[in-house]
């Protein structure tokens, strides 16, 4: 966080420039159902065979890489703009305590990757009958 203040702070950019970091791609979306915990990563241009997506003690990692498709810069060639992200990413969300690591799905599909992630039985809210 403190580098990012710095650099806007010590780097002039045009307005509306997008910086290029792994820190900010994929751009998530993160929320709940009442049954499940639901994760978007929007990540146009990638292999979903590329993709590395783990649970372990309650951290969701999403890592990957994502080629350039930009041609080598050289005698003839220049580049003027290049504000896509291409590399190496791993985006890291902290998931509640209900979410089960046993009961994961992901799907990719027009450049979204969704996990839904479904919450414990046990937290679940239910009906009890009073006798």
């Amino acid at each position: 966080r403190m580098q990012t203040l710095l650099d806007q702070v010590f780097r002039p950019s045009a307005a509306g420039s997008i910086r290029s970091s792994a820190s900010g791609f994929p751009v998530l979306n993160v929320g709940t159902t009442p049954s499940a915990i639901e994760v978007m990563a929007l990540a146009p241009g990638l292999d979903p065979a590329s993709l590395d997506i783990t649970i372990d003690r309650g951290l969701l990692v999403i890592a990957g890489e994502r080629a350039s498709e930009l041609p080598q810069a050289g005698e003839r060639t220049s580049i003027y703009a290049n504000e896509r992200f291409a590399g190496r990413f791993r985006r890291v969300v902290s998931l509640p305590d209900d979410a089960d690591p046993a009961r994961v799905e992901a799907s990719y599909r027009d450049g979204v990757l969704r996990i839904s992630i479904a919450k414990r039985a046990s937290s679940l809210p239910r009906r009890i009958e009073v006798q």
